[in-house]
């Protein structure tokens, strides 16, 4: 059965309005955007709805109430479907169907959320941010170094329902890795849970190492020659992408100690283990996060203190000039004062006398800024 068929399915199981809009709406949308990767062909926000038994992907096609039904009916398996940036209809029967708590359906539609783990009941609620590092040919004052997305997964006993929102972070090779792995996935939806957790944090150390190669040749430019004329909007530039790596890998950390140490009925005891590496590799990025940070901070320090040094050489070369300059002013203006007995007034080589005067003078004053690099 076809993906429409499934949403008309799922709207079959309403009593009212929300449920049967979910299938108008699949049936509205004329034009398909094909370029868009997370999209069904469908052009709704199902991007695809799969059960597993005992770790295995069932072959036969069926849609998604029946896969619920015979899910509940056997007590075993799960139901895994996947949905992208989905609106209020569309998610309206979905969490009908699945009981899902208003709050965390809310949260689902308009994203936007600090990443978190909540319980309602049975249904573990997680919320994760995405990350991708963003390829520029050079790094500048308006350059976009990562582009930032939510991930949203439902946990319950026999389903896994994941929302995401944003142009990357397409979980179909993480499935693919998943259905490799049969015995993993036989452990149900928490499997699922764990897989898209390391696959988020993976992004994470994957951006960090990137954005690595920026702080490097930040801080090279500003150790160069010609380092006092950098454009510190660079440097503050990839602070700001830094704060937002930050804002999406700091915040996880308590969630993911609670999905490692703390019981739940959904998580199953052999996967918490799992969690507890996941949350290693994290500790690992914000770490490299914070060194960032600090570094930043001294390559932004280093910078000013080259612009001072760079201003106080100017100032000096300033300052040597003018006093080169006062001499031949002060020998002038002597002579130009208007009064009868001016020095040297008849004498044929005066003239000649003063000007050597004044350039031996300016010499001496040369060489003594020279030598102290003034000049």
């Amino acid at each position: 059965m076809s993906m429409a068929g499934n949403l008309r399915k799922v709207t079959s199981l309403g009593r009212g309005g929300p449920l049967r809009r979910v299938a108008r709406l699949a049936r509205r949308r004329p034009r398909v955007d094909l370029s868009h990767p997370a999209r069904s062909p469908l052009g709704s926000s199902v991007v695809n709805c799969v059960t597993y038994q005992d770790g295995v992907r069932t072959p036969e096609s069926v849609d998604l109430v029946d896969a619920v039904k015979r899910v509940r009916s056997r007590r075993d398996g799960f139901v895994w479907l996947g949905l992208h940036e989905p609106t209020d209809e569309e998610f309206a029967g979905i969490a009908e169907l699945f009981d899902l708590h208003p709050l965390a359906v809310e949260d689902a539609v308009e994203a936007h959320q600090r990443p978190k783990v909540e319980r309602y009941g049975e249904t573990l609620f997680a919320v994760f941010k995405t990350v991708c590092y963003v390829e520029h040919e050079e790094l500048t004052a308006t350059s976009e170094v990562v582009s930032t997305g939510e991930l949203m997964v439902f946990t319950g006993r026999d389903f896994v329902v994941t929302v995401r929102h944003g142009s990357h972070g397409s979980l179909g090779p993480l499935r693919e890795e998943l259905e490799a792995d049969p015995r993993q996935l036989a452990k149900g939806p928490s499997a699922v849970l764990h897989a898209v957790a390391d696959h988020v944090v993976d992004d994470f150390l994957t951006a960090i190492d990137a954005v690595q190669a920026d702080v490097d040749h930040v801080e090279t430019a500003v150790f160069a020659e010609d380092g006092a004329r950098l454009d510190p909007g660079r440097i503050y530039q990839l602070k700001r992408e830094l704060l937002e790596l930050k804002r999406a890998v700091v915040p996880l950390g308590r969630p993911l100690e609670e999905l490692a140490t703390r019981p739940m009925r959904v998580i199953d005891p052999e996967i918490q283990a799992y969690f507890r590496d996941v949350s290693d590799h994290l500790s690992r990025a914000a770490e490299q996060l914070a060194a960032f940070d600090e570094l930043l901070n001294s390559i932004l320090q280093a910078h000013l203190a080259q612009v001072t040094v760079a201003q106080n050489a100017d100032m000096r070369k300033i300052t040597a000039w003018a006093a080169i300059v006062a001499v031949p002013t002060m020998v002038c203006g002597v002579y130009g004062m208007n009064f009868d007995h001016m020095p040297e007034l008849r004498w044929r080589y005066g003239y000649g006398l003063v000007l050597g005067v004044i350039a031996l003078a300016c010499l001496a004053l040369h060489r003594g800024f020279r030598r102290n690099d003034w000049l």
